[in-house]
């Protein structure tokens, strides 16, 4: 690895609090995506059902569509760094709890969607505080890109590397072990938080009723399409086309008769795609066009979604789902990317709660949606139906995507 390609991929990491902040979440996210995995396969193997994984997914993440402009609120108004390591508390003893009710054997299908939905109220608090507290952790402003992008890449290599391990210790141990090892892996995430040293937050702006807060926001969407129009083609993907992955375990199980550890593969395969596509971000030059490379990925992720949902063949399977997973990083990536950098300081907490409120409010609506047009036309058919969309959203949003430059907004500064 060259000297040049390290001070511009992994520049962020000069950074003290970044680099603290990085290594326990890389050990953390790898473990919550083990759970993940393993509560989606339980689920499917108690009810053999697509419906039922579209309400797993519904389950965990639409609380955090409900409480995420609260939770932007409460980020912009209260001590992100406290209000993080209060979440992360509050995420161990929910895996804990998870783990306790697995080994009694108390696993019903109803007690692991009253969890997920416990861990989705949570996120709706920590999403919105751990984006924009990226600004404190970073001390060069040249440097926040780059570490937006390393966020990802961390992320992706969770959703790469997490499934692929639950798979096998789904095989050997059971979904119990799963949730163990996640429940023990906030504990690296805590001590580094503990172990930053952040600076004096600003004094925030004077408190107003939530209502009106919550009114200025969306107003500010309204007024800033370079913010607004990326937050509505994320919320249009992730309702019709991120949900491609509540029907992963369909093919694994049916279509290609196989098991846990088929399902890991696959899930893998998808986050190296991911992850790969993170690390290319992370490289970027400061002044690329990410509408652009935004507007690439789209039509590579319809594109793979329309081959994976009809070969036939595992190793085939596998290379689309790379491809796949290249093409879906950048939905949520460039988009925070952009929301980030171009939103104004005391709106920033706001804008990152709508970001979260398109994928999380979205995607376990449209995991409901995907799961019942399966049950009805069939898993292949559904993720074909939904690489075509991709294409349409590619489309609709081309004259955005394509035009001008990726410039800051003004006051968009730390």
């Amino acid at each position: 690895m060259s000297s040049r390609f390290r001070s511009t991929t992994f520049r962020a990491f000069r950074n003290r609090n970044y680099a603290l902040f990085f290594t326990g979440q890389s050990i953390s996210r790898m473990g919550m995506w083990m759970q993940r995995t393993a509560v989606i396969w339980v689920v499917y193997s108690i009810t053999h059902s697509p419906f039922m994984l579209g309400l797993t997914l519904f389950a965990e993440q639409f609380p955090s569509f409900l409480f995420s402009a609260l939770g932007g609120i409460v980020s912009d108004r209260y001590d992100r760094y406290q209000l993080i390591l209060l979440t992360q508390l509050l995420s161990m003893i929910q895996a804990v709890v998870l783990t306790v009710v697995t080994y009694t054997g108390h696993d019903t299908v109803w007690a692991l969607l009253v969890l997920s939905a416990v861990l989705g109220t949570i996120n709706a608090f920590d999403v919105p505080a751990r984006q924009p507290l990226v600004h404190e952790m970073v001390n060069e402003p040249e440097d926040l890109p780059n570490a937006l992008s390393l966020n990802s890449s961390l992320t992706n290599l969770a959703k790469m590397l997490g499934p692929a391990l639950a798979g096998i210790v789904l095989s050997e141990w059971g979904a119990g072990t799963c949730f163990l090892i996640n429940a023990v892996s906030f504990i690296a995430i805590i001590i580094c938080l503990l172990l930053m040293k952040l600076p004096p937050r600003p004094t925030p702006p004077p408190r107003q009723k939530v209502g009106k807060e919550l009114r200025d926001g969306f107003r500010y969407l309204y007024e800033t399409p370079e913010i607004g129009l990326p937050l509505l083609m994320l919320t249009l993907v992730s309702l019709f086309v991120l949900p491609y992955r509540t029907l992963l375990p369909v093919f694994a199980k049916v279509i290609f008769q196989g098991d846990a550890t088929t399902y890991g593969y696959i899930m893998g395969f998808i986050g190296l795609g991911a992850i790969s596509g993170a690390i290319f971000l992370a490289s970027l030059k400061e002044g690329s066009r990410l509408k652009r490379i935004l507007a690439i990925n789209t039509i590579i992720l319809g594109s793979s979604l329309l081959l994976f949902s009809q070969v036939k063949n595992l190793y085939a399977l596998l290379f689309f789902g790379v491809l796949i997973g290249f093409g879906a990083m950048a939905q949520t990536t460039v988009c925070n990317i952009l929301v980030q950098t171009k939103s104004k300081t005391e709106m920033r907490g706001r804008a990152m709660s709508y970001q979260a409120m398109a994928a999380f409010g979205m995607m376990p609506l449209g995991g409901l949606l995907i799961g019942t047009v399966s049950e009805h036309i069939g898993a292949p058919m559904s993720l074909l139906l939904q690489g075509v969309v991709a294409l349409v959203i590619a489309l609709a949003f081309s004259r955005f995507l394509w035009k001008g430059r990726d410039e800051p907004e003004p006051g968009s500064g730390r």
